[in-house]
């Protein structure tokens, strides 16, 4: 591993860089630090504009190629993409779309059984620091202001582990001082904890060969824990000694799970993913240092292949292999399934679903379980999406491997 001063870092930081325009002060949901948010749920928690009469985009530009999506802060929006030969982290003006400066190392990862060229894992925004994950394991840690570099490693090399046939696609999660990642190697480096601040290995966990699936930092049954979907299984990990405290087996054709679980209340947990697999929701209940396991459903209603679903007052709204549908969190029951919006993706901002379709076409759905009800449909971005979008002081931001874009949906803007 190769380490650069913090405090040069901070000095390049210091010096001049192109004017962002930064959030208004004290606006709601001024930060998307990563994918699909905060808390990795895909929830946007601040206020919308609806409807969405006369929308047009705020800014249209080109983008490398990849499948990541955005870390948004203080009026800047990273990502990563691929530029010819080189994987290259992107900072860019959130209002006006204009590059701020760039890192790029010589990696070029691809797969034209899915997914194509270039990286997959969106960037991480923690106190001034943006972490990026390439497609064959570069982990750099960069200034968020100037995008110097603080430390790097190689997540593979590190854990001895061969890569995933889709590409490394995990996002880095924050977890107080440690960077958690999931290079999926043997021997006990399935999970992996650097110290953020320097990028020294702090701890490592299981022998799991690793999924397409980000680890999320959650709550159940009281218990603080990283919750962990690998090829085999749906676990949670706890935080402290980072044992494993609950586990439930689950299992795709191509190994291949991409979506984000969902907490739902205290002790359950939501996970869908393609290939037929379908959903299902378990129950916990603490029996000792560890949680027992129940299954309270399953069925093939909801099968989340690219994308991830979303809750929202006892309901889960999400693409069941390209068509939107809705279930009853408790029981599974199909509500509604309408619309063929392909390997899409969805946020949900206050009641209503913002659905970004495989073809570039941007929909806002009102999240309700009487029927799909579509209020507004808008061309975004030409090509291809599979991107998730992202979202921070009104601003929504949507990419795929061509086009990126921008629209202003503040409450007061017209």
């Amino acid at each position: 591993m190769r380490t650069t001063s913090w405090l040069l870092a901070l000095l390049v930081a210091a010096a001049p860089v192109r004017t962002v325009t930064e959030p208004q002060a004290g606006s709601a949901a001024a930060q998307w630090p990563g994918y699909r948010g905060q808390d990795r749920d895909g929830v946007y928690r601040g206020p919308m504009r609806v409807p969405w009469d006369g929308l047009d985009p705020m800014w249209k530009k080109k983008i490398g190629g990849g499948r990541a999506s955005f870390a948004i802060a203080g009026g800047r929006a990273f990502t990563i993409e691929q530029r010819q030969d080189s994987e290259v982290v992107a900072a860019y003006d959130v209002m006006t779309g204009q590059e701020l400066w760039t890192q790029a190392w010589t990696e070029r990862f691809s797969q034209w059984m899915g997914g194509g060229e270039g990286p997959r894992a969106t960037p991480t925004w923690a106190d001034g620091v943006v972490y990026a994950l390439g497609g064959r394991g570069e982990l750099r840690a960069m200034n968020d202001a100037s995008g110097a570099v603080l430390w790097r490693t190689n997540i593979l090399a590190d854990a001895r582990a061969d890569n995933l046939k889709w590409g490394m696609a995990a996002s880095p999660l924050v977890v107080g001082d440690a960077l958690i990642v999931l290079p999926g190697g043997p021997s006990g480096n399935s999970v992996v904890a650097y110290d953020r601040r320097n990028g020294k290995r702090l701890w490592t966990a299981l022998d799991d060969q690793q999924a397409y699936v980000s680890p999320m930092q959650v709550m159940l049954g009281g218990i603080p824990q990283l919750l962990v979907v690998s090829a085999d299984r749906v676990m949670g990990l706890g935080l402290d000694r980072h044992q494993l405290l609950w586990e439930f087996p689950w299992k795709t054709d191509h190994d291949g799970s991409a979506a984000q679980p969902i907490v739902i209340g205290d002790r359950r947990v939501f996970y869908s993913s393609g290939y037929g697999v379908g959903a299902v929701v378990v129950e916990l209940t603490q029996a000792g240092e560890r949680f027992d396991v129940r299954e309270v459903w399953r069925n093939v209603r909801m099968k989340n292949r690219h994308s991830s679903s979303v809750f929202y007052n006892g309901f889960i709204y999400g693409l069941d292999e390209g068509i939107l549908a809705c279930l009853d969190a408790s029981t599974g029951e199909l509500k509604w399934k309408g619309g063929r919006y392909g390997h899409g993706q969805l946020l949900l901002a206050g009641d209503h679903l913002i659905v970004m379709t495989e073809e570039g076409e941007l929909l806002l759905v009102a999240a309700t379980p009487t029927k799909l009800q579509v209020v507004a449909r808008l061309q975004a971005i030409d090509g291809e999406t599979w991107n998730a979008p992202a979202m921070a002081d009104g601003i929504l931001l949507v990419r795929n491997t061509k086009e990126m874009a921008a629209f202003d949906l503040r409450p007061d803007a017209r």
